[in-house]
């Protein structure tokens, strides 16, 4: 507890107050004193915290119930306590429900047993301090849970959109390849398969299926498969080659791009091709 212990006492007659500044002398106590509520609340103004005011009941202009009902109202953290030497049934009801008060003491008071009550007040103090310290980390790191949580259902709903675009993007892909009036085939630097469109597939067939992931060997006729093997970066390779009877104007290029992908394309049609 590294906190200051700051105690206000509130009595009209002096003697009280001296009577419990001699008592509080040789605890780690700050004692203030006022004679009055309105002089109490101007020192609760400016000394901030306090964490126990020790009030009598029965005062000129402001009586202990209106007192603590202001304390309760500006300081709820402020532990108090009422000291009054007449047994008022219905004053102590009110003090409790309207100032919110932790003891009532009867005077005159036994002196060990108001220092134990003052004592488990501070003790008090410090645990519903620490309470609502924790409450407020508490409530913190629950506002910063929900802002993360709605960062990453934004972030999952942008990707969502984003995987749905380049969903809807290689459809129409597919499409255009499947619109286009020459056989187009990819394969990746491995070897395997991993792109024709209808017209490659619908000529391929005639040599034999041709799947997904199948081998270069395993799609391609012997001597387009050779024709494979003298594609340079950089250039196109152009032969006529012949399958089932046909010719074909057959080009092969190396794809290479800096997101990683490569390996090659050939593209093929029914028209006379330049060899290169």
């Amino acid at each position: 507890m590294t906190e200051h212990i700051t105690i206000l006492c509130v009595d009209d007659e002096t003697n009280v107050l001296k009577s419990l500044k001699r008592l509080f002398l040789d605890e780690d106590y700050e004692i203030l004193t006022a004679e009055s509520g309105r002089e109490a609340l101007a020192l609760l103004e400016q000394r901030q915290p306090v964490q126990v005011v020790l009030s009598d009941h029965r005062m000129p202009e402001m009586d202990g119930i209106d007192f603590f009902k202001q304390v309760h109202e500006r300081w709820p953290e402020t532990i108090r306590i009422v000291l009054s030497g007449y047994a008022d049934t219905a004053a102590v009801v009110a003090a409790i429900n309207e100032g919110q008060v932790y003891r009532f003491i009867a005077k005159p008071w036994n002196d060990e047993e108001l220092k134990v009550t003052i004592a488990k007040a501070v003790e008090r103090y410090f645990l519903v301090k620490a309470n609502r310290e924790l409450n407020e980390e508490l409530r913190q790191a629950n506002a910063e849970l929900a802002s993360i949580a709605l960062q990453l259902e934004k972030k999952v709903e942008e990707r969502t959109e984003e995987l749905l675009f380049q969903n809807k993007a290689l459809k129409h892909s597919q499409v255009i390849l499947n619109t286009l009036p020459v056989g187009v085939v990819g394969f990746d630097r491995d070897g395997a398969l991993v792109q024709r469109n209808r017209l490659a597939e619908e000529i391929l067939r005639d040599f034999r299926h041709s799947h997904l992931g199948e081998t270069t060997e395993e799609v391609l006729p012997p001597d387009w498969l050779a024709l494979l093997g003298e594609v340079q970066q950089g250039k196109v390779v152009s032969r006529v080659l012949v399958l089932a009877g046909q010719q074909f104007c057959v080009r092969v290029a190396m794809m290479n791009e800096p997101d990683g992908q490569s390996g090659t394309v050939l593209v093929f049609a029914y028209e006379k091709c330049e060899e290169k």
